[in-house]
């Protein structure tokens, strides 16, 4: 979901490497992490040649437990993190005032003994329109082979994972927290855990209530490529721009015309003129929503040890409700769902990775 719509250009990997130009350690100190940080660099080539122009070279870090050998002969399960909407992985690693990244947040838990030491990988799915969502898109790239396949090989080539399905899980928070659910849908039996964190599902609830401003804001603009323009030109994204650029990153991800060759080959869920919703590519955004779908992909469901689903009862995009019927759902057939309610909102809540991580690596094989 957004939130805050940050900018992305084909340079954003240069500018994560500068800012960690020294020893590895310098990041470790930084973050006062007891493990230890590397940034890789991936080049993947599920997202090469995408119409949006955005770079297939992608910044990887990667969290390392204390005590990490590269030469020695212990071996780690292996945690995926998925960034939400106008998120990055520069921004996932990034120091936080009076709060913990994702990093900071399992290094303490591991050195307090509350979850076994492991491996955390950061994934980037940053795009020109503010994300991916992890989907494979004739647009964007197919960011769900880019995770599943290229992300999971590269760390399992460099790193001492235990490099078999059942010691991976996959999590992440708003759009990473629907991007988790979709790849355990679409790639049974890949992770054995999964966490959607306050993850998009019940598309009618999070996504429609947007179609009416973001149609007034592209006739406003004069279409879709005027407004991207002027979106990318504004100093200071304005909360009506940033409504309409996730609309249309949502689009990008659900229903690119399947031709895409240009960034504004999109198929958008309404009449530009009207604002009446186009019924049949909303049915194709409606394809991806977990709380519909989610019970035809049970297969992916039943190879989880572990699933996680958590959101703050106050969420501003009706989440919470998402949640609760995805989990009825699988319940009803059988999947067994750790589903949680807490007080708050869609905004700030990365302290809950305190009740995740345990979660997740409580079902996940180790040595």
């Amino acid at each position: 979901m957004h939130l805050m719509l940050r900018e992305f250009c084909a340079g954003r990997t240069a500018n994560l490497r500068a800012m960690h130009t020294g020893p590895t350690s310098d990041l470790q100190r930084l973050l006062a992490l007891s493990g230890d940080v590397v940034i890789d660099e991936i080049e993947s080539p599920a997202l090469r040649g995408n119409a949006l122009g955005d770079s297939s070279r992608r910044p990887l870090p990667v969290y390392l437990p204390p005590g990490y050998d590269a030469q020695g002969s212990r071996r780690y399960p292996t945690l995926y993190c998925l960034h939400g909407f106008t998120g990055s992985a520069a921004e996932l690693i990034a120091e936080r005032v009076w709060s913990l990244n994702p990093m900071q947040w399992l290094d303490r838990l591991i050195v307090g003994r509350r979850v076994p030491p492991a491996i955390l990988v950061i994934v980037d799915g940053l795009t020109r329109y503010g994300g991916s969502q992890y989907v494979n898109s004739a647009l964007n790239g197919d960011y769900a082979e880019y995770v599943a396949r290229d992300v999971v090989a590269h760390v399992d080539a460099g790193y001492r994972t235990i490099a078999r399905p059942g010691a991976r899980g996959v999590f992440g928070k708003s759009s990473g927290g629907f991007g988790a659910l979709h790849l355990v849908m679409e790639y049974p039996g890949r992770f054995a855990a999964a966490a959607s964190q306050s993850g998009d599902a019940y598309f009618q609830y999070c996504y429609l209530p947007d179609f009416v401003k973001a149609q007034r804001t592209l006739e406003r603009h004069g279409g879709l490529a005027a407004f991207v323009a002027a979106f990318e030109a504004e100093k200071k994204k304005s909360d009506a721009s940033v409504e309409t650029m996730n609309v249309v990153g949502m689009a990008a991800a659900y229903s690119p015309r399947p031709d895409a060759r240009e960034p504004f080959d999109i198929e958008l869920p309404f009449d530009l003129r009207t604002g009446l919703v186009r019924e049949e590519v909303w049915a194709r955004w409606l394809r991806f929503d977990p709380a519909l779908i989610c019970t035809e992909h049970l297969e992916g469901f039943r190879a989880l040890r572990t699933l996680y689903v958590d959101c703050g009862r106050r969420d501003q995009f009706a989440l919470d409700l998402g949640a609760r019927i995805l989990v009825e759902r699988l319940r009803e057939h059988g999947i067994d769902v750790r589903h949680e309610e807490f007080d708050d909102d869609h905004m700030s809540v990365l302290y809950r990775h305190e009740q995740v991580y345990p979660a997740l690596l409580e079902g996940l094989e180790r040595e």
